[in-house]
């Protein structure tokens, strides 16, 4: 505003000798004004996001995502770990500890924060052979997001995973409601998110979203220490050396999604009314296959693959507590959800990606 009135101050200082003049120039700086207004209205319609935990495997992702559809500073990525170059000038960037919640509480409102998308886990494999930091990170850290969040009005996202089901859940394919009896401490501490999301919504109001992904598929970013790391990790095998050693049966079907599925149902769900949303979390789903599936759709294009098998006890156990496939017409009936990517059209643009990605690097 006061930008405003020493423009229109000058204006009105230089009329008189030229009144034609000074007419052209007071429509020129209203036309002005009323262009920087509207400007600054649309830049204030836009959310302004958080992503903690953002280095994972879909942070980056989801951050490039909403910067095209909100504009680049309106999405902030955050973590405890410093960035790739390429992260770092991508778009805002800061340190945040979720532990920390008085320098959360300050990213907020300094930040002017709107939507607090909530990456920052301990995976499934990690977490078993650490559960303290499974504990500390995935409890301790979602309390002071929902505290914060609630706190601040915000809109949350906390995603929950295929894992929060346990062997005694239907799994073929396992309904959003049925019974939940996880056996990770991955898995416990979905449960508990969904749980306490739910409640701070109905007790105090809190705008949480919530979805139970599948296993991600992605070729942009390194496995993180869960148990579905192989269904990446046989991509970059695959075409760098043509031989890949399991940690998994051949025969664990595990519903699986390709990573631009599962980073456009977040932005749907994030962008939804809530008086659409019948449920505070939801089931998504996208494709549903083996090793065995997977290892043939590859070598349809590498054929000269080859793939021995060391199993992991402890994440083949993990594996065959989840769900062969998870029901989720109800995320298609609220707000629209629909997949774009089948298995063969995620191996064919997983295969492109890598074997570009290589042919770059050897470039430079």
């Amino acid at each position: 505003m006061m930008l405003v009135m020493q423009l229109l101050r000058g204006t009105v200082k230089h009329a008189g000798s030229s009144p034609q003049c000074s007419a052209k120039r007071l429509s020129s700086v209203v036309r002005g004004i009323s262009s920087s207004l509207q400007q600054s209205c649309t830049d204030t319609d836009h959310p302004k996001v958080l992503i903690t935990g953002g280095l994972g495997q879909l942070g980056v992702g989801l951050a490039k995502l909403l910067r095209r559809q909100f504009g680049k500073n309106n999405v902030i990525l955050s973590d405890i770990r410093k960035p790739p170059n390429h992260v770092y000038h991508s778009g805002p960037f800061i340190f945040s500890d979720i532990l920390d919640f008085k320098n959360l509480r300050e990213i907020v409102v300094n930040n002017n924060i709107s939507w607090l998308v909530h990456y920052s886990a301990v995976l499934s494999a990690v977490g078993e052979n650490n559960v303290a930091l499974a504990k500390e990170v995935n409890i301790t850290g979602l309390h002071n997001i929902l505290d914060i969040a609630t706190e601040h009005g915000l809109r949350v996202f906390v995603p929950s995973t295929m894992e929060a089901f346990g062997p005694s859940s239907p799994g073929d394919p396992t309904p959003e409601l049925c019974v939940q009896r996880p056996r990770t401490i991955y898995g416990v501490s979905k449960v508990h998110a969904e749980l306490m999301g739910e409640y701070y919504h109905h007790r105090f109001g809190l705008d949480f979203r919530c979805l139970r992904y599948p296993g991600i598929i992605s070729a942009d970013s390194q496995p993180g220490g869960g148990t579905t790391d192989y269904a990446v990790q046989i991509f970059h095998a695959a075409v760098k050396t043509g031989c890949f050693e399991c940690n998994l049966r051949s025969d664990t079907w595990l519903p699986m999604m390709y990573i631009d599925d599962c980073l456009r149902a977040t932005l749907e769900l994030l962008e939804a009314p809530a008086d659409t949303l019948v449920s505070c979390t939801y089931n998504i789903n996208a494709m549903n296959f083996t090793l065995h599936h997977l290892i043939q759709e590859i070598q349809k294009v590498l054929p000269d693959l080859k793939v021995t098998y060391n199993v992991d006890p402890v994440r083949q156990a993990i594996a065959d507590s989840w769900p062969m496939a998870l029901e989720d017409s109800a995320a298609r009936r609220d707000w629209g959800w629909k997949h774009e990517y089948d298995l063969s059209q995620m191996v064919q643009t997983m295969l492109t990606h890598i074997t570009t990605g290589n042919q770059l690097a050897q470039a430079y």
